[in-house]
């Protein structure tokens, strides 16, 4: 469904998981990692919305971080959006 101006977002019909958010002016896809068996085969490359996770864990990548204001302007910009 869209979920914003920008971006969608895809749902298992049968389990209600989170599948996907999609910014829709790019190619870009924000992959569930549970969806995947070989999930060690992949690598976290960002973090966002590192303002509103819990204290308890920590992820082991050293990765960029942006906070959900940092994350929202870099979406912004790149749909040629702008305060």
């Amino acid at each position: 469904y869209q979920s914003s101006d920008w971006a969608e977002r895809a749902f298992c019909k049968t389990c209600g998981s989170h599948l996907y958010y999609h910014l829709k002016f790019h190619d870009h896809f924000a992959l569930s990692a549970g969806l995947f068996q070989e999930a060690d085969l992949s690598k976290l490359s960002q973090q966002i919305f590192i303002d509103e996770k819990a204290a308890y864990y920590d992820l082991a990548n050293d990765t960029p971080m942006l906070t959900g204001e940092e994350a929202f302007a870099a979406f912004e910009a790149a749909n040629g959006e702008s305060d």
